[in-house]
């Protein structure tokens, strides 16, 4: 009975190489620009929140459409500046995520494959160990630790399966 596949979609060398490239060289456009914050910090700076970002996008608004009621205590250029790399960098960040969550089911998916044949594994072992055949009672003894010991076994569904 062969073992059911579910994703079936492995990466070669040249894509392992290409992603870890391309990787290195986003780490390291964006390197100089990234910064370590305290504790401290980013309770100060992170106190923006989503609320106080509307404020931030209204002065905006303003500041496009009616210039000169803008203060002239402000540098705009610095302004726009923040707001530019801001927008920039919230671009960046979904896109990443939708990587990230991309990237979960996939490893998902393989984390299952993987399992069930561990689980085929381990049965065959279990049944090598049956017919007296030599060093399959060590390595069942060493699985056994990971099973329930109770008798019963859970069902394992594909939710259980760690995306880590």
């Amino acid at each position: 009975m062969p073992l059911e596949n579910l994703n079936g979609l492995h990466y070669t060398a040249a894509e392992k190489t290409a992603v870890g490239t391309s990787l290195t060289a986003i780490e390291t456009a964006l390197a100089t620009k990234f910064r370590n914050l305290s504790p401290e910090e980013r309770s100060k700076f992170g106190s923006v929140q989503e609320q106080n970002k509307l404020i931030i996008n209204k002065v905006k608004d303003f500041r496009n459409s009616q210039p000169a009621l803008s203060s002239p205590d402000i540098d705009w250029t610095e302004f726009q500046s923040d707001v530019d790399s801001r927008d920039f960098i919230q671009a960046v960040i979904a896109r990443l995520e939708s990587l990230v969550q991309s990237l979960n089911n996939n490893k998902i998916m393989h984390d299952y494959d993987c399992y069930q044949a561990a689980l085929t594994d381990y049965d065959y072992s279990k049944y090598k160990v049956g017919t007296k055949v030599a060093g399959f009672e060590t390595k069942v003894n060493d699985l056994s630790q990971f099973f329930n010991r109770t008798g019963t076994t859970k069902e394992v569904s594909t939710s259980t399966v760690s995306a880590e």
